[in-house]
């Protein structure tokens, strides 16, 4: 150990008593403070102006795609190269290898010390990005400390994994400069190394294995992994011993023969030991970040651990004719299986594979349009040779119809999920996430189980909201709309209709939700839902200005009305009929996911809603979900109507401002449960359009959701969204930013110089 500590010592006074490593450390402090501060200057700025934002600042300013980690890992490589060229070459080149040979030395000291200076100068460069890590604690509030150290050692493994690299490449040639141009194209190769051979299973794992690419990412999201932690362990370790290997041929006379088995052995102990260090049976997390934001949430473990030992096979349906074919298709094979590692980390035996198939049926886009005068089997031949496939290596129409029928979902990616011989789908979305998200793969879990999903029950019979109809008011989007995300029914939910003329209402559903309906409720439908009532069962009901005397008299037992009047909003761009009342301060209590996305002033749009009037009849608590703002709004007596002169506030005319609730909660305990009721002067928040509205502020799908998770006693959806972040908060201003600008990109790295400069000037001198 000695003589491994003094010939890292040597070499570290040869580091520092050139120009070339305060060059490159001053440099690289400059590049880690230009987006620090850059970053903390543009939080500081929105402060300032009194903005108010729900976003990790720590991410934004180290993680974000202009942050310090996302600047210095781009160009990481460019450094390591330059101060590992010289450490073998130099002494070849000079001839002190020699020496070093005819000495008692060991080659593996002097590799080893060599090595050594260079973790120590590894950890100078981590030392800076500490610097700012350290600066983070007094000019932001609460940092995630775990999140920051799991990232100061991601960066330190991947350099000291760069160092390894460019030692050996140092021991090939006497030239400096081959020396760093061929640790550039070792470490472009093992970023690009992942991608290749995707077809081959073993082959797959191997390169996938050997990739670098990514492989501090988890560290930097704040995950540890075993098998990331040996990967850099094994990386260090063969290119140490590749150097030591090709220092020991300038010392002895060997065999070819068993150079190539040296060569062999150690790379195939290597590859193996990393095949097996990634068994998701054997890989060990620790996830650092405060929140667990890496770790599936307690109540997904549950799901999980009810599903027990017995395996639970994935198998992904992809349509080369479709936008999402790339889902399936052998490349993706590792991204696919990135996705399911937070479930594998709690069930090991979750098995992945993929069919790939080209079929018209359900396509959305209309491919065939794009080829005329072709036929189906002309068309994939063509698609299918543009990506480099095989048609053999595709299922014809006929051949997948008769594997599994998927006429009835959307034409792109779909997973099956099968376990114990059940089987349910889970899907991909046409949205920016576009992968199931962990509510849904809860769901599609829980189906697996054959849980008693919560059930909600749609009245039909009156010219109701449809579920099955896309039109504007209607409500398959909300309901079991399978491309959207949202949809009840991939949320967890089950949706049925019943008409209360011909049918009973079914024990044992969430809720029942009458939906704006235009005749009058026979005394037939009226009798069965009044008995739903009186059995303490969950309701939603939802009217519209106009029907007041349809809804009324259902609701007066509840002494809550439908006022009459539509509600007016004044607004330079949207129509005045369009009300956008904003969540009341109890609403979030609806659905946990309304807490994480809730903030002052959320808004819900209803078209030509009317208000509420209630008041307390002892029997039931009710409490205001959605109010209307006095200061832009007002309730418009008699008939609105809007394609004439501008509309008014007429106080002469009946005309009444002020806060009206446009939806409220009702409980109240009956029959030893909670009775749940929602009253809405509105329907259509839950139709299709306004699911689709962009422009205005809206929370409508949240909304929905969280008031039939409410409905359904918080069953489903589960909850897998993180605690709203803490660090929200900068303790500086603009203009002490630009201080802190002077100090780090000026007088900081001028003291390194002034030092620099002095240390070389003496050492010159002497």
């Amino acid at each position: 150990m000695k003589t491994i500590f003094r010939v890292a010592s040597t070499e570290l006074k040869t580091l520092f008593y050139s120009p070339i490593a305060w060059f490159l450390i001053i440099i690289f402090f400059i590049q880690a403070g230009i987006p620090y501060l850059a970053t903390l200057e543009s939080l500081a700025r929105d402060q300032d102006a009194g903005l108010k934002l729900n976003i990790s600042f720590i991410d934004v300013i180290f993680f974000g795609n202009r942050g310090v980690f996302s600047s210095v890992m781009q160009n990481l490589y460019l450094y390591l190269p330059l101060l590992t060229m010289g450490l073998i070459s130099r002494e070849t080149s000079s001839g002190t290898i020699r020496l070093l040979y005819s000495s008692p030395i060991h080659v593996r000291d002097i590799v080893l010390g060599k090595f050594l200076a260079m973790m120590v100068m590894c950890l100078l460069l981590v030392a800076v990005v500490g610097v700012f890590v350290g600066s983070s604690y007094f000019t932001v509030q609460s940092p995630d400390t775990g999140k920051l150290l799991s990232s100061l050692l991601g960066l330190y493994l991947l350099l000291c994994a760069y160092a390894a690299i460019g030692l050996f490449m140092s021991s090939l040639t006497n030239y400096q400069v081959v020396a760093a141009v061929c640790t550039f194209m070792v470490v472009w190769v093992l970023q690009y190394v992942g991608g290749l051979w995707q077809g081959v299973a073993f082959v797959r794992s191997l390169t996938y294995f050997l990739s670098i690419s990514g492989r501090t990412g988890k560290m930097l999201n704040g995950l540890i992994t075993s098998k990331d932690l040996i990967y850099f362990v094994l990386i260090i370790y063969l290119f140490l011993s590749l150097a030591m290997y090709k220092l020991r041929t300038g010392m002895e006379s060997t065999r070819a023969v068993i150079r190539v088995g040296r060569y062999t052995l150690l790379l195939s102990s290597v590859l193996m030991i990393g095949y097996v260090s990634s068994i998701p049976q054997l890989v060990a997390y620790f996830d650092a970040t405060r929140d667990q934001d890496n770790t599936i949430t307690p109540s997904t473990q549950r799901i999980i651990a009810e599903l027990g030992d017995e395996p639970l096979e994935v198998t992904g349906y992809a349509n080369m004719l479709d936008q999402f074919f790339d889902f399936g298709s052998p490349d993706a094979y590792n991204s696919n299986l990135g996705k399911w590692e937070p479930y594998m980390r709690f069930k090991h035996n979750i098995a992945l594979k993929n069919v790939m198939y080209y079929d018209t049926i359900n396509q959305t886009n209309n491919m065939m349009r794009w080829y005329p005068g072709k036929n189906l089997e002309q068309v994939a031949k063509q698609v299918a040779d543009s990506r480099d496939l095989g048609l053999s290596e595709l299922k014809k129409p006929s051949e997948i119809r008769k594997i599994i029928d998927l006429s009835d979902e959307p034409g792109w990616y779909t997973m099956q999920l099968k376990y114990k011989g059940r089987t349910t789908f889970l899907r991909v979305f046409p949205d920016n996430q576009r992968w199931p998200s962990e509510t849904e793969v809860s769901a599609a879990l829980k189906r697996l189980l054959q849980a008693k999903m919560p059930k909600i029950v749609f009245v039909t019979g009156h010219l109701e909201r449809s579920i099955y109809k896309m039109g504007d008011r209607e409500y398959r989007m909300i309901t079991n709309l399978k491309s959207f995300r949202n949809s009840l029914l991939n949320q967890g939910f089950d949706v049925d209709t019943l008409s209360l003329e011909t049918e009973g209402i079914p024990p044992g559903i969430a809720a029942l939700v009458l939906a704006d309906p235009r005749t009058v409720l026979s005394p037939v439908a009226m009798g069965k839902l009044q008995q739903y009532i009186d059995q303490g069962g969950n309701l939603l009901i939802a009217g519209e200005p106009g029907k007041q005397s349809i809804i009324n008299p259902l609701i007066r037992q509840f002494g809550v009305q439908l006022m009459d009047g539509t509600i007016v909003y004044r607004s330079k761009d949207l129509q005045p009929e369009l009300a956008i009342p904003y969540a009341a301060e109890g609403t979030p209590e609806l659905y946990p996911g309304l807490q994480h996305s809730y903030h002052e002033r959320s808004l819900v749009t209803m078209p030509t809603a009317t208000a509420l009037a209630y008041m307390d009849t002892g029997g039931f608590t009710i409490k205001s979900l959605l109010l209307t703002d006095s200061s832009k709004s007002w309730l418009k007596k008699g008939k609105l109507v809007t394609d004439s002169a501008a509309i008014e506030y007429m106080a002469k005319e009946g005309d009444e401002r002020k806060d009206f609730p446009t939806a409220v909660s009702l409980t109240r305990k009956i029959n030893h449960r909670q009775q749940r009721i929602v009253i809405a002067g509105d329907a259509d928040f839950m139709a299709n359009k306004e699911q689709q509205r962009f422009n205005v502020r809206a929370i409508n799908f949240i909304f929905n959701t969280g008031l039939f998770s409410w409905l359904s006693n918080g069953e489903f959806p589960v909850y897998s969204s993180r605690p709203t972040a803490i660090d929200t908060r900068v303790f500086v201003t603009k203009d002490q930013v630009k201080m802190h600008r002077i100090f780090y990109l000026w007088v900081l790295p001028g003291i390194l110089v002034v030092f620099g400069t002095i240390l070389l000037l003496r050492r010159k001198r002497k």
